[in-house]
């Protein structure tokens, strides 16, 4: 069967960007309207908050740099009775306060100046990701690799891979939740319990031999990708594209 263009799967989706420079919420708006996507559009944190609460959205662009109140203020807020789709606008660049968002409740972040390729990349990730029924069959599954959360199996090209334990609570943390950066203190505190928040070395390895037994080269990962000093995420690939 035919997959949909990008532009017809995503004209269901509204997209509020928070932003307040003029000229990025421009240039945000007519990149996404021109994909397809309809735009709400705030110059302010609290008109922000308004619109997601009164029209709603399907996933917010947050700008950090806000008029009338930090944006990491507004998605502590938002969080409060909201589970859509965040990606953060930051000119913050210590790894310290990227951890911050993403613990904060950011799904991604988009580091300025940006490209809007990159920028629409994540948000069709995250719209697919969240689209996905809620009940839906616990498999991943891209012709290549296959994961089955519920019953703990995971094959590569129809074999079976044999994980510890800990390398399957690792992967099955991360397959959950595709296009997400989860952060190394988030994955170590849920792994190894609150004491191990700083032992990023326990990560190092278990990913080492996650790769080894994929047989991802280090160098280029396909599946378990690192944003250094600040976490992990899994990257699905498209069924029949997944083949080296």
């Amino acid at each position: 069967m035919e997959q949909p263009s990008t532009q017809t799967a995503a004209l269901a989706a509204r997209v509020l960007v928070i932003d307040d420079e003029p000229q990025i919420r421009k240039f945000v708006d007519i990149s996404l309207r021109s994909q397809g996507y309809a735009t709400l559009l705030a110059d302010t944190g609290e008109r922000g908050l308004a619109l997601l609460a009164t029209q709603g959205a399907d996933l917010v662009i947050l700008d950090l740099g806000l008029p009338d109140r930090d944006g990491q203020q507004v998605l502590r807020e938002l969080r409060q009775w909201s589970r859509v789709p965040v990606i953060v606008l930051t000119v913050r660049s210590s790894e310290t306060q990227k951890v911050a968002l993403l613990d904060a409740g950011a799904n991604d972040y988009v580091t300025k100046p940006f490209g809007i390729e990159e920028l629409m990349a994540r948000i069709r990730v995250l719209l697919r990701n969240a689209s996905r029924a809620p009940d839906a069959e616990p498999v991943y599954d891209d012709g290549v690799l296959r994961i089955d959360l519920a019953r703990r199996e995971v094959q590569l090209r129809g074999q079976p891979v044999a994980l510890t334990r800990k390398e399957f609570a690792l992967l099955s943390l991360l397959a959950r939740q595709p296009g997400r950066l989860l952060t190394q203190p988030q994955l170590l505190r849920e792994m190894w319990g609150p004491t191990h928040a700083d032992d990023a070395h326990y990560l190092r390895i278990l990913v080492g031999k996650l790769r080894h037994k994929r047989g991802d080269a280090a160098a280029a990962p396909r599946y378990i990708l690192t944003e250094p000093g600040v976490g992990l995420r899994f990257q699905a690939q498209e069924h029949g594209q997944a083949a080296d």
